[in-house]
């Protein structure tokens, strides 16, 4: 749990100041074809990491998945410090609010081991624990002279505020669908795990090859109009696979997953551009780090909000054929919210506003 840890601490180094470094470094004209390119790179990532970790486990054991990544990271490294020159540091000076970040990491370990809980009744007390540390965080950080997390940010300007929204709500629609089809696709359709993961790859394929085609939209047409449409696509395609059952065609399945790739890629780039294109340079950490928090609240919420469903419709038991039905009917209801979701997250994209000339 610790190396683990270690490994979240570096994670957040990276993805907190990665799209920081981009918008830093790119015109707000060419930004979204930057955060385009960034976007393809990432899902990429998400579409043969599992297969390679599948294969890597298969013929070499598990330890072999962490150790492949070692000279990767240091080859990685290396090169950074060598090639990347540059600073982009616009807050030099400002202290770190070291009390502050302590209450909002203990909010979110409080938080996320009362979603763990879902849905035991003893699960209301750490949530709630971590929703008052939450609390505690927001007052404190209104009124220290370097804050954390500028929650003024939030109240003064829409348009960072509502795109953070989107974002916080697309994940929460989104990340749950791997969970939920490949327990449809193993249990429900017979799959065997491998063939189940080369389905599920459709999406990020998708989204992969679509995200510097999003940047490049968003760089010439209203980028929350390419965002919103996005997100419209996604509420599509996972309304197709509420209605799954089981003998649905694997082409249809395989078609809306590649639905909801795209919606994806069409949303995530514009709404990241547009975040980071609100606030001054000095703020484009924050921004960066708010955005990673919003994906990684977004994607505990999916996780909870399907441990919900099928812990209501087939309770704390190992799946057997006589619960395919009520898994089946969770993974119904699961996509019907997230369809639901999605829908409330086109309100909050439309609802920022035009951000051209701004």
């Amino acid at each position: 749990m610790a190396s683990r840890a270690l490994q979240g601490a570096g994670g957040a180094m990276i993805f907190g100041t990665s799209v920081a470094i981009l918008a830093s470094v790119f015109p707000a004209g060419e930004r979204g074809r930057a955060i385009g390119t960034y976007s393809s790179a990432t899902y990429l990532g998400l579409s043969t990491g599992p297969f390679l970790g599948g294969l890597l486990t298969q013929w070499f054991g598990w330890r072999s998945v962490f150790l492949v990544n070692v000279p990767v990271c240091l080859l990685v490294a290396f090169v950074t410090a060598l090639r990347l020159r540059g600073e982009w540091a616009e807050a030099k000076g400002e202290g770190f609010d070291l009390v502050g970040s302590a209450i909002y990491g203990a909010s979110l370990v409080s938080a996320m081991y009362g979603i763990s809980l879902l849905p035991s009744a003893s699960a209301a007390i750490p949530i709630s624990l971590g929703a008052a540390a939450l609390a505690a965080f927001a007052l404190r950080e209104a009124r220290v002279d370097y804050p954390l997390l500028n929650v003024a940010l939030f109240k003064r300007n829409a348009v960072f505020a509502l795109s953070n929204l989107a974002a916080l709500i697309n994940y929460s629609a989104t990340f749950g669908i791997g969970f939920l089809m490949s327990l449809y696709l193993q249990f429900i359709r017979g799959f065997d795990p491998q063939t189940a993961g080369l389905i599920l790859v459709s999406q990020p394929i998708v989204q992969a090859a679509l995200s510097p085609l999003a940047g490049w939209l968003s760089d010439r047409v209203e980028p929350r109009i390419v965002a919103s449409a996005g997100m419209a696509l996604t509420a599509l395609g996972l309304a197709a696979l509420s209605l799954s059952g089981e003998g649905t065609g694997l082409g249809a399945i395989i078609a809306e997953l590649a639905l909801i790739g795209l919606g994806f890629a069409l949303f995530i780039t514009p709404n990241t551009a547009t975040i980071m294109g609100s606030v001054e340079a000095k703020f484009f950490g924050m921004a960066s780090s708010t955005l990673a928090t919003m994906r990684l609240a977004g994607q505990m919420m999916s996780i909870a909000i399907a441990m919900i469903v099928l812990s209501v419709q087939i309770g704390n038991v190992q799946i057997a054929p006589e619960h395919y039905p009520s898994l089946l009917s969770g993974v119904r209801i699961a996509f019907t919210a997230f369809s639901i979701l999605c829908i409330a997250g086109i309100s909050a994209s439309l609802a920022r506003g035009s951000t051209r000339g701004r």
